[in-house]
């Protein structure tokens, strides 16, 4: 949960307040901390200097809470279907050998970077990437863009996992059979189909038929399919109310394996940047980055096995070589495991299961842990609260049970905290950054900003909710978490490792934990991480493959086109930030560069010194 914040001087965040067992001291360790990075001239302008400095910023009521928010953001649906399926398609077990070699030479280092860059500035990746390298500001934006692109999609993911789920609680489950008004009975399969091409597992149909209402093609629309509209709705509404509040080839092998890996961790999404910015100075972030990178790449090998243990079995059952069952994108999830289901003794108590902790993710590793705790508190304190006011009447008893409610609600909000509350919560930190007095005067309420944020990616989801809407999906994912992330996260590395470069981000950890860090990550920011990034965005442009959705249908050209320019609305923003910035400054073009290229981060100015704890996992230099 986020503690004390500008914002937060209303009487419920005051009972928030009381609940988290703050003390008044670390209020004012806060407020000192939100006046470690002064910005110059230059900064001003961009990122309200004055604002950072004037008032004070939320921070994590406790370490645990980064950490569980960070697990919760890191571990994911892609977890259960981007790897398991990747990892099939590159060569099975052999895909571990790169996939590991990516974790501990990209993921572990750019991801402590990142966490770094954000609990050091004390911005979001807008604002800090702009003060670390004012030429690559543009890095930061499109970092933004892309997270929020692939927000408004990612709900989509769980608004189907909810119709599954609501479908589970039937007495026979709808997939199961071919006897349903869905069903085309004549190429309808009970099993998969296999080499008989003219048939379709009762999953597949019910997906298709029921569940999407599928058309031909990304042509053809087809509607909405309102069922979906509400289900979305229902989970844009989520979102909000659990944010409004605030936070306190051998080739193809290693593209996908990095793709694995910046995907799942969040590298190059901003999101990371943003949640370490309410950190406390000193933080541990080593140990935090070894937590959540080995957590997240634990649960994607842990789901391989499971995944691949219920595929071999769909094989052995109907007889059909894994190929036929194996599936790209969502059909792992929503075709193969409801046919898995089906097979299965009980199988209406492991359908729900499952599309309950497929759901899980989504809200939370924190939200689930605090689930219990949130619960028996509440009853506690209910129990507590009726003794001791059972005598003073109904009236007392009825504000009383409203005023429980509101806090205990307002407690267990701020712990659900993950994937697509996480990248909504990156669009919220660079509008309130960087515009946070200007935006506040029109809308008064940071309350009806969250709101706007989640209306818009909202609108921007129905066009993935309509009959033709898998196509829209399939192509978005393709363009947002292949392409343009492979493109950021070079200009990401470019900017912090290279210009910035390592001996300043070795002083900023030393500033905040009381020593460098170690050869291995200074080594893995100067020349490994650079290098394999670089090399990956080359295997990517040389090895392209055009979206397709299945294993038939394929894009028409100007759906290919329209990908692009999705790309491009993520992408675009790396020059165009350079270009503003060269044009902004004065001087000669010679000089503009220069000062460019300088950074306006404070690496001087410390005002607390860093605890033994924090340097622990270090050795010396």
């Amino acid at each position: 949960m986020m503690g004390v914040g500008a914002d937060n001087k209303t009487a419920n965040t005051s009972n928030v307040s009381k609940f988290t067992s703050q003390q008044d001291g670390e209020e004012k360790e806060e407020v000192e901390l939100a006046k470690m990075t002064p910005g110059s001239a230059e900064s001003m302008s961009l990122a309200k200097a004055d604002h950072q400095s004037t008032e004070p910023r939320e921070t994590w009521g406790r370490r645990l809470e980064f950490v569980l928010a960070s697990i919760g953001y890191a571990v994911g649906l892609g977890n259960v279907w981007r790897f398991p399926y990747l990892c099939y398609r590159s060569g099975g077990g052999a895909f571990l050998i790169p996939y590991l070699i990516m974790l501990f030479l990209c993921g572990i280092p750019l991801l402590f970077m990142e966490f770094t860059v954000g609990q050091y500035t004390r911005l979001g990746p807008v604002h800090a990437v702009a003060k670390i390298c004012p030429l690559f500001k543009g890095v930061g934006l499109a970092t933004v863009v892309i997270s929020y692109v692939l927000c408004t999609y990612y709900n989509v993911l769980m608004t189907w996992a909810l119709y599954y789920l609501l479908h589970s609680f039937s007495s026979s489950l709808p997939w199961q059979s071919c006897n349903n008004t869905w069903n085309s009975v004549g190429n309808c399969s009970t099993g998969f189909p296999g080499n008989a091409t003219h048939l379709q597992s009762a999953s597949q149909q019910f997906f298709d038929h029921k569940v999407l209402e599928m058309t031909t093609g990304i042509e053809h629309s087809g509607g909405i399919r309102w069922e979906l509209f509400g289900l979305l709705i229902l989970a844009w509404a989520i979102v909000y109310f659990c944010i409004f509040k605030g936070v306190k080839s051998t080739g193809k092998v290693w593209v996908n394996a990095a793709a694995q890996i910046f995907n799942s961790i969040g590298i190059s999404f901003g999101s990371m940047i943003s949640m370490a910015s309410y950190n406390k100075f000193n933080n541990n972030i080593l140990r935090d980055t070894f937590i959540v990178s080995l957590a997240n790449s634990a649960t994607s090998i842990v789901a391989g096995f499971v995944i691949f243990s219920a595929i071999g079995y769909m094989a052995h059952i109907h007889n059909l070589p894994v190929d036929d069952i194996a599936t790209d994108g969502p059909g792992l999830v929503f075709v193969v495991y409801p046919e898995v289901f089906s097979t299965m003794p009980v199988s209406q108590l492991w359908a729900p299961l499952f599309f309950h902790h497929v759901t899980l993710p989504w809200i939370g590793q924190s939200g689930r842990i605090s689930l219990k705790t949130q619960f028996l508190s509440l009853v506690s304190f209910l129990s507590n609260q009726y003794l001791r006011d059972q005598n003073e009447g109904s009236a007392q008893l009825t504000r009383f049970f409203n005023r429980a409610i509101n806090m205990r609600f307002n407690l267990l909000n701020v712990y659900i905290y993950t994937v697509q509350f996480a990248m909504v919560e990156v669009a919220v930190t660079f509008i309130m950054d960087g515009f946070g007095k200007k935006v506040l005067q029109v809308f008064k309420r940071k309350e009806i900003i969250v709101l706007m944020v989640c209306s818009v990616g909202f609108l921007l989801g129905i066009p993935h909710i309509t009959r033709g809407g898998i196509y829209v999906f399939q192509l978005m994912d393709h363009y947002t978490a292949v392409v343009s992330l492979m493109f950021l996260a070079f200009f990401e590395v470019l900017a912090i490792t290279l210009i910035f470069g390592v001996k300043r981000l070795s002083v900023m950890v030393e500033n905040m934990l009381g020593k460098k860090p170690n050869l291995f990550f200074r080594v893995c920011w100067q020349f490994l991480s650079p290098m394999l990034v670089l090399g990956i965005l080359i295997s990517s442009i040389v090895q392209y493959t055009p979206a397709r959705y299945g294993k038939s249908y394929t894009y028409p050209l100007w759906a290919e086109v329209v990908g692009w320019f999705i790309s491009l609305v993520s992408i675009i923003w790396i020059p165009l930030g350079a270009v503003h910035e060269l044009w902004t400054t004065e001087g000669s073009l010679l000089q503009r560069l220069k000062k460019s290229l300088t950074p306006t981060v404070d690496l001087e100015s410390v005002s607390e010194k860093p605890s033994s704890e924090s340097i622990a996992l270090f050795t010396a230099a």
